[in-house]
């Protein structure tokens, strides 16, 4: 049945007026990008495939340029994801210094969530804690990534970083640090200590609220 003939409560553009977009599954809020669907298929069923194909709604993103929803719609999802980053770095980067816990786990999650490999990224910020820009420095598989030292320690230099928060997704969905995360954490926190460079937090991002191993004490 087309989406034209469903209630009006149950229609994605409806809802999203109405309820707001947490009321909207990722189907449905591609379907709202993706305005129609194909034969056979509303335009939340062919979310929901997409969404299957690709493994994820961030796998998904990553690669809307060549998903096969045709140019229109790959530019509406290329623009939003677009105008989502730039919001979450301008609040970021409103904030006068980033030393809430929760305040980085937040921005973190929302970077790092969704991806079915491990990545390890790094907030640099300045003396005053401020953010000076986010970066992914390694991707792995589903078991880890290689950390290395010498790369974290150029991009700070690159970045004349006073401090650095660290983070990492795990792909499971279980954010619970692993006892190779605590040895690189306590590894990086020693290596960026010699170029004067706090280390301030290390964020684990799963499925449910983000870890901070400061919070726990483990640094």
């Amino acid at each position: 049945m087309s989406i034209r003939h469903w209630p009006d409560d149950e229609r994605p553009r409806e809802k999203l007026l109405a309820r707001g977009g947490d009321a909207l599954s990722d189907a449905e809020l591609l379907a709202v990008f993706i305005g129609s669907g194909r034969r056979g298929q509303s335009a939340v069923d062919l979310g929901r495939t997409l969404l299957a194909d690709a493994g994820g709604l961030k796998a998904l993103l990553d690669r809307s340029r060549d998903c096969g929803i045709g140019a229109v719609a790959s530019c509406r999802l290329l623009a939003a994801l677009e105008l989502g980053r730039r919001y979450l770095d301008a609040e970021v980067k409103g904030l006068a210094g980033l030393t809430d816990p929760a305040a980085s786990a937040r921005y973190l999650k929302s970077r790092l969530c969704g991806y079915p490999y491990e990545v390890f990224a790094c907030l640099f910020l300045d003396s005053r804690h401020r953010v000076i820009a986010f970066e992914e420095l390694f991707r792995g598989s589903l078991d880890g990534a290689s950390v290395h030292p010498r790369e974290v320690v150029r991009r700070c230099l690159a970045h004349n970083a006073a401090a650095v928060i660290l983070a990492h997704n795990h792909p499971s969905g279980v954010a619970e640090p692993s006892h190779d995360d605590r040895t690189i954490t306590l590894r990086l926190r020693d290596t960026l200590g010699l170029i004067d460079v706090r280390v301030l937090d290390h964020i684990v991002v799963g499925d449910g609220p983000p870890i901070s191993l400061a919070e726990r004490g483990w640094l």
